[in-house]
């Protein structure tokens, strides 16, 4: 069972992943022991992942949003070969599951046809399918991620955090050959130490935090903090899919980003120009939710929801059993 310690802790670890456990015991206000033995509990657990992500960008690549609507005695084997492959991410079951939610990177350019085709798994189960371009994340850069809210940092716990972190200036710089060990490592592990980063490159220490360094500030390499908000007491996870009125599109993109409820909200071509995720604890909470903080932004015209009956994939981890872990062991 989690508590507010543990919450403290994966919140501070989405305002810096990297951050020492020394660091953040002195934000949470316990020792660094206890801060790095909880950790490792949540890590073992499969409840949180933190890894190091190649920036689409410094690759010359766009994200889309993909939503295929399939038959229910057909989409799980679709779902899952999906989920598999590199290029997805945050794949997952909606509406009874019936519909498969994911984000593709391809190639910047690459039209709207060719991603299907090249992407796409071509299989008799599908219905129907849209895929939108991911114009535009709303929110403040960097990994600051969900928390939910409930036993999270304090603003200004959390404002300490982030301000320690590299802000990324751009443009992103091109991964080379030589660095593919490193990210590789960092992929499996976004903390791992500077010790065993220098291992497995051959490099020394201090040529390793100055590669790390201009990665992390050019904004090519970035970091996710994957968890499973159901083991955290949220249950109702959907995707929405509003029509805002253009002129307020940023206004209300970065509104909903705001929310405690949103963990992600972007501009999307379609005829759904915001998409954003949204995690409540149950279908109460969700209709608050809707009732309430959704109904008092003025500019959303009409939403449609898809509700996520099972999480597939997040950033870079497949959920297996109910646990997070790196792609490779499944």
């Amino acid at each position: 069972m989690t508590d507010d310690l543990d919450r403290k802790i994966i919140h501070g670890l989405h305002c810096a992943p990297r951050v020492s456990f020394r660091r953040l015991s002195e934000v949470v206000g316990v020792s660094e022991q206890t801060v790095a033995r909880r950790y490792n509990a949540l890590r073992r657990g499969g409840l949180v992942r933190v890894v190091g992500l190649s920036s689409p960008a410094a690759h010359g690549q766009t994200e889309w949003i993909a939503r295929l609507r399939c038959r229910p005695d057909a989409v799980g084997p679709l779902a899952d070969s999906l989920a598999r492959r590199p290029e997805v991410a945050y794949a997952s079951l909606a509406s009874g599951g019936s519909e498969i939610i994911c984000i593709i990177r391809s190639p910047a350019g690459t039209a709207r046809d060719d991603v299907l085709l090249r992407q796409l798994p071509r299989a008799a189960s599908v219905l129907d399918m849209s895929v939108d371009l991911i114009m535009h994340a709303f929110g403040v850069p960097g990994p600051t991620g969900w928390t939910g809210g409930e036993g999270s940092l304090t603003a200004d716990q959390a404002r300490e955090l982030i301000a320690e972190r590299p802000v990324p200036v751009g443009p992103p710089l091109p991964p080379t050959d030589e660095d593919l060990p490193l990210l590789e490592a960092l992929a499996e592990d976004g903390r791992v130490s500077h010790t065993r980063l220098a291992e497995v490159t051959g490099w020394s220490k201090p040529r390793v935090a100055r590669r790390l360094e201009a990665l992390e500030t050019s904004g090519s390499l970035t970091y996710d903090v994957d968890t499973l908000p159901e083991r955290l007491g949220y249950e109702l996870n959907a995707a929405l899919w509003l029509q805002v009125d253009p002129p307020r599109l940023h206004t209300i993109g970065e509104e909903l980003s705001r929310h405690d409820e949103c963990a992600f909200a972007a501009a999307t071509s379609g005829k759904h120009n915001i998409m954003a995720i949204v995690i409540c604890k149950d279908t109460a909470d969700f209709y608050r939710y809707l009732s309430t903080r959704l109904a008092h932004v003025e500019g959303v015209k009409g939403y449609e929801i898809s509700v996520r009956v099972r999480r597939l994939k997040q950033a870079a981890s497949l959920i297996h059993h109910g646990r997070l872990i790196h792609p490779a062991l499944v």
